[in-house]
């Protein structure tokens, strides 16, 4: 999106209809706004639903802070990619975590709880990163951070 955005509270993540989507400032003094793609982990431009996510605040479009932004994207991620690697080594100690509880009907532990926490976070770092040297234009791993 090309127009001037009015200030920084135009900027910030979101659920929108259970994707992770945020808005950017651009160097021009705009916004982008870049939706995760499911397929391959990456970032879409997705400009057209600024003015939905901006102006239509509910229902199905949540504001999220950097960190439940993070955990968001990365339980996305780790429940729709395959591959090998450290990354997805740590996707499927995740996985196998939140297997365990499902299976015993329980919630997570404390200890659970905060290990999938700080997995997701480095694997946000470490997934961000990558696709920042692959040239993905909405990467940011300094979300994780924020």
């Amino acid at each position: 999106m090309t127009g001037e955005a009015q200030g920084s509270d135009l900027f910030g993540y979101y659920d929108y209809y259970e994707t992770p989507v945020k808005i950017v400032p651009t160097s021009e003094g705009g916004l982008a706004a870049w939706r995760l793609d499911r397929r391959t982990g990456g970032w879409r431009q997705a400009n057209d639903i600024v003015g939905e996510i901006l102006f239509a605040m509910g229902g199905d479009i949540f504001v999220r802070t950097p960190e439940r932004f993070v955990q968001r994207t990365e339980a996305e991620r780790g429940r729709y990619l395959k591959g090998e690697g450290p990354i997805f080594a740590l996707y499927e100690t995740v996985n196998a975590i939140e297997d365990v509880a499902r299976a015993e009907d329980r919630p997570f532990t404390p200890e659970e709880a905060a290990l999938i926490t700080g997995i997701r976070r480095r694997t946000f770092v470490m997934f961000e990163e990558q696709l920042q040297q692959a040239g993905d234009p909405g990467a940011d791993p300094t979300i994780a951070t924020s």
